[in-house]
């Protein structure tokens, strides 16, 4: 290579990154480097959408003109000058030229495949590209895996002996299978839980383990129990089958299938997608390594985005390995450090470092930023969850006064039932919050009935969803009737609509007959109507010929209205489904948007409440302000991680998450005994919580550790001093003990002859009071000429005092 070749590659991939002015260093490395394997370990915040976003851009722009040593066109001394001007002092003029001149075979869109791991963020990534590059850019294959998948199969799933209509089960479909098979076996739900039981399928699909191969396991280790959900996995595999039905599990597996059996189907996908990039590396399971591996497995163009730091998944499958073993994996690949954080404080960030810091299992990053130091993180000690739950108001009400919007506050927590106390302190101050979790749109049954009717109008075959609407509305088809419909399916290796629609040739159905035939041939009719109308319209002709609209009005109540308007709104996601997908726009495509429908893909940043939510919610979100409720030990981390190294730092990842979710404030709450599941039990401050530098923090309330012992005791054992001396055997430990009263309690305060007036206070005003100190008033209900103060003192808990008896002793502050 001559001197004018290389000032010629250096000056283009110069030119290059004028388009990424604004990325920083690593971000750039991260960006120009398109060929081989790449692993991108992104830390929180780091901007790593940003990174898969613009790589994108430069693979449709230049190719992998940024990262090769090729020159494909004859170059001129003019046109190494005019690069190298370029670099120094862009020109947007002169940038077709020098897009030209740099440029090595661009990829097209259809020929990058961007797994994200939810449909929110495959839009978002298709939006942006489109606004940098044009409309071409909405070409990309941008998808889930289950998005991805669905659409291989779609084309391909009729070479391992599926039918090409076939429909997905949601969770929920799932479990109502796996309910029948159990009562047909005589199974005790109490002893064969049915999520337990999709939870050991799921498992045993992960590791591509058919029923077969599972009962021959068991068997030999002689687990009974496993032996019979052996027996109910193939059940519920022929009932899929025989319904032409995948479940999530289903999608992925069957598409690894088909790539291992298929040659043809393989290198066809892999001669499309000369690019593949992987979000979230670090939560994906063995299917989905599998399925990465296959596709990659040509040009071995991948891409993995991820952080080990972030892997708390393990619970469904994810394989935190997956991310580590990269390299093993791929000879070569080079690693790049995505370290500068976008999003929290410095303060956020050491202590949230401090934590993670203790993993073993992990590549190691410590993340810095730009934004200043901030606050320090507050820990804040409670004496239950009820104070606990009434400070964190508290400080949002606070907040709120200052100026800070609701939206603006989350409160994260490690599991549901911590969300009682919460939920109660919130409603009874008046606070609008929000439940990430809570009862979907798509969940709701009036919903899914209509779901129903399109699924079976798509696949008549759907023996689940038939049985959903055959009665619904009311036909005079009961439950009865259908088991006996059931039962001749079943024999005959018949689909059930199949059964119904030829009724009169069964003695057992024939007084039923002409409901059954009648049912049967409105779907029919609708299936013939399905072709000849727009989408919408379908719909909206199916809620009238159903009669389901009809039963609603009928009933013309307020729920039956409600229901009325959920159905309708139906009709604006299948609009909204046209607009962004308006070259397929059928039936079957809606169906599965739907299916593969996720809770995150439903937050809408405009609601101006509060955010309650689990921390493996909180994935991916941000927040000014975050609390983190419920840190001690047996709880956060849980008692199930206590000596086990594996579980206990996947919950030490999923503190890492939980802190880095804040931007500008960070609050840590425990309690000194906590009621869950009605039970009162004495709790210790997180391990977690001895990790952080003190400082980086702010600890209220902080309980003393003996002084025998020191602060390592904390998370270990017993570490708080008794107040007072006790009986042998009847000590009990001071964290529980009530606050002790004060040594001058509030005494009736004789009234002087003129009153003076009472202190002014509002919920949110700081105090602070002679004997209790400091806190934060949370209500006042005025009585009289007095109010009730409810008041939550640092240091003492929740107390109720009259305010004009208290008032010589409180100061506003």
């Amino acid at each position: 290579m001559n001197d004018l070749e290389k000032r010629f590659i250096e000056a283009r991939t110069r030119a290059i990154a004028t388009d990424y002015a604004h990325l920083n260093p690593r971000q750039l490395e991260g960006v120009l480097t398109t060929e081989g394997p790449l692993l991108l370990l992104a830390g929180a915040g780091s901007g790593k959408t940003t990174v898969l976003i613009n790589r994108v851009a430069n693979l449709l722009r230049y190719g992998r003109g940024s990262d090769t040593d090729e020159i494909p066109l004859p170059i001129s001394r003019d046109e190494v000058e005019f690069l190298e001007q370029y670099a120094a002092r862009p020109d947007p003029e002169q940038r077709p030229l020098m897009q030209y001149l740099c440029a090595v075979e661009p990829a097209r869109p259809w020929e990058v495949l961007a797994i994200t791991f939810t449909n929110k963020a495959a839009n978002e990534l298709k939006d942006r590209l489109e606004k940098m590059l044009g409309e071409e850019a909405r070409d990309v294959w941008a998808a889930t895996f289950h998005s991805a998948c669905v659409r291989i199969l779609r084309r391909d799933i009729d070479k391992i002996g599926f039918d090409r209509s076939f429909t997905i089960y949601d969770t929920d479909d799932s479990k109502r299978v796996i309910k029948d098979i159990l009562k047909e076996m005589g199974l005790e739900e109490k002893t064969f839980p049915v999520r337990e039981v999709l939870s050991v399928i799921s498992n045993a699909k992960d590791a591509m383990m058919m029923p077969e191969e599972f009962s021959q396991l068991w068997e030999q280790r002689g687990d009974w129990r496993r032996v019979r959900m052996g027996r109910v996995y193939a059940a519920y595999n022929r009932r899929l089958r025989d319904a032409n039905a995948l479940d999530f599990d289903d999608i992925i597996l069957h598409t690894v299938e088909l790539l291992q059996s298929d040659r043809q189907t393989l290198e066809y996908y892999r001669n499309k997608f000369r690019y593949v990039l992987i979000d979230e590396y670090q939560d994906t399971n063995h299917m989905q390594y599998m399925l990465a591996s296959l596709l990659a497995g040509g040009r071995k163009n991948i891409c993995v985005v991820g952080d080990d730091d972030q892997s708390i998944y393990r619970f469904r499958g994810a394989n935190i390995e997956n991310i580590l073993s990269f390299e093993k994996q791929y000879a070569g690949a080079r690693t790049i450090r995505l370290e500068q954080n976008y999003r929290s404080t410095q303060n956020i960030l050491d202590a949230a470092n401090a934590v993670i810091r203790h993993n073993v299992g992990r590549k190691g990053k410590t993340l810095w930023t730009e934004n200043g130091a901030g606050e320090v993180v507050t820990v804040k000690t409670c004496f239950n969850e009820g104070d606990e739950a009434n400070y964190v108001v508290g400080q949002i009400m606070m907040n709120y006064r200052r100026g800070v919007n609701w939206k603006d506050n989350a409160v994260l927590y490690r599991m549901n039932a911590q969300s009682n106390a919460l939920e109660y302190a919130f409603k009874r101050n008046g606070v609008p919050y929000k439940i990430i979790g809570g009862t979907k749109f798509f969940d709701r049954a009036e919903v899914k009935d209509m779901l129903a009717y399109l699924c079976v109008i798509n696949n008549p075959t759907d023996d689940l969803r038939l049985r959903r609407i055959v009665n619904v509305p009311a036909r005079k088809i009961g439950a009865a009737t259908m088991d006996k419909a059931q039962v001749i399916a079943t024999e005959e290796s018949l689909p059930l609509m199949e059964v119904l629609r030829r009724a009169g040739d069964y003695p057992q159905l024939k007084a039923s007959t002409g409901k059954l035939t009648g049912f049967t041939e409105m779907i029919d009719e609708m299936r013939r109507q399905a072709d000849d109308m727009g989408l919408v319209e379908f719909y909206e002709y199916v809620c009238r010929r159903s009669g389901y609209v009809g039963m609603l009005q009928e009933k013309n109540d307020m729920e039956s209205r409600g229901r009325l308007e959920n159905v309708e709104e139906l009709s604006s996601s299948i609009q909204a489904f046209l607009e962004n997908d308006p070259e397929n726009p059928t039936l079957s495509g809606f169906l599965d948007e739907v299916a593969l429908y996720t809770d995150l893909d439903s937050q809408e940043a405009g609601d101006n409440c509060v955010t309650l939510m689990t921390m493996h919610s909180a994935k991916g979100l941000e927040f000014p302000s975050v609390f983190v409720v419920g840190m001690e030990d047996g709880l956060f981390p849980g008692n199930r991680a206590m000596g086990e190294p594996e579980e206990m730092e996947e919950e030490r990842r999923l503190c890492y998450v939980a802190m880095t979710r804040a931007k500008e404030k960070l609050t840590l709450t425990n309690a000194r005994q906590r009621m869950l599941f009605g039970r009162t039990t004495p709790c210790m401050p997180s391990r977690f919580l001895k990790e952080i530098p003190e400082e980086n923090m702010e600890w209220l309330g902080k309980p003393e550790p003996r002084p025998t012992s020191s602060w390592d005791d904390f998370g270990d054992g017993p570490a708080y001093a008794p107040q007072r001396e006790a009986r042998p055997g009847t000590e009990r430990p001071a964290h529980l003990e009530r606050p002790e009263r004060p040594a001058h309690p509030e005494r009736p305060v004789r009234p002087a002859a003129v009153s003076a007036p009472l202190l002014q206070l509002q919920p949110g005003d700081g105090v602070r009071h002679s004997a209790f100190g400091q806190g934060m008033v949370l209500s006042v209900r005025p009585m009289g000429g007095d109010a009730l103060v409810e008041v939550a003192f640092d240091r003492v808990g929740t107390k109720r005092l009259m305010l004009k008896a208290a008032g010589a002793h409180l100061v506003k502050l």
